[in-house]
């Protein structure tokens, strides 16, 4: 008895997934996506926390926001809890890329405090796009916390992220402005001076920034 052909593509193209080279696999995830089937659902999440390269991991982003977002949400939430860092963090872009705000429950704290960056940085994005209206300061609240982690790049990545709230992130950064810790203040000031001028570029503003707190000031503008 030969399997229907459909069936046949379906196995071809999880096995591709499998594959050992990228090429293949990213080819599999196109597939995927553009054919989407439930069936498929479980394996775009499983390899979305193993996969190692970049292109082929957006591929499967898009191949999963291609699904019914009631079978990928629930899916990816449970990913959410998983031990493995890239699990996480590629769960947490996936869902930002969905933008089903039925996921917010799921943004916890501990996402947005999470001692991995990446997965951090994630949290970040993905709640900045799926808060729901009148939660944002609460949101800044939470994010503010984290000013002065990590490189320059994390750092960019929470400025980012608190801009995208707007004015409403405006008393916790000035609270965090004089803070004990130089680092912080610094990350708020060049987040403050971002959001007033969004051309300044980061480099410019954290460098101004460190001039500011090594002279004692806070920056209390406006």
């Amino acid at each position: 008895m030969t399997m229907p052909q459909e069936d046949t593509d379906t196995v071809r193209a999880l096995q591709g997934l499998e594959s050992g080279n990228p090429s293949v696999r990213l080819r599999a995830a196109l597939a995927v996506g553009s054919t989407p089937d439930p069936r498929f659902v479980d394996k775009l999440v499983e390899r979305c926390a193993v996969e190692p390269e970049f292109y082929v991991r957006e591929m499967l982003t898009w191949a999963l926001a291609r699904h019914s977002s009631s079978m990928t949400v629930p899916r990816l939430v449970d990913a959410l809890r998983s031990e493995r860092a890239q699990a996480r963090s590629q769960a947490l872009h996936t869902l930002s890329k969905i933008g089903d705000r039925q996921a917010w429950p799921a943004i916890t704290r501990a996402l947005l405090t999470d001692d991995d960056d990446e997965v951090a940085r994630s949290a970040w994005r993905a709640a900045v796009v799926l808060v729901p209206e009148g939660e944002e300061p609460e949101l800044a609240a939470v994010l503010t916390t984290q000013f002065g982690r990590g490189k320059r790049e994390t750092q960019l990545s929470l400025s980012r992220a608190l801009i995208a709230l707007g004015e409403v992130i405006m008393p916790t950064v000035r609270a965090a402005r004089t803070d004990l810790d130089p680092r912080v203040r610094a990350h708020a000031i060049a987040t403050e001076r971002l959001l007033r001028d969004p051309d300044a570029g980061f480099e410019f503003a954290i460098e101004e920034a460190k001039r500011v707190v090594a002279l004692g000031g806070t920056s209390q503008e406006g």
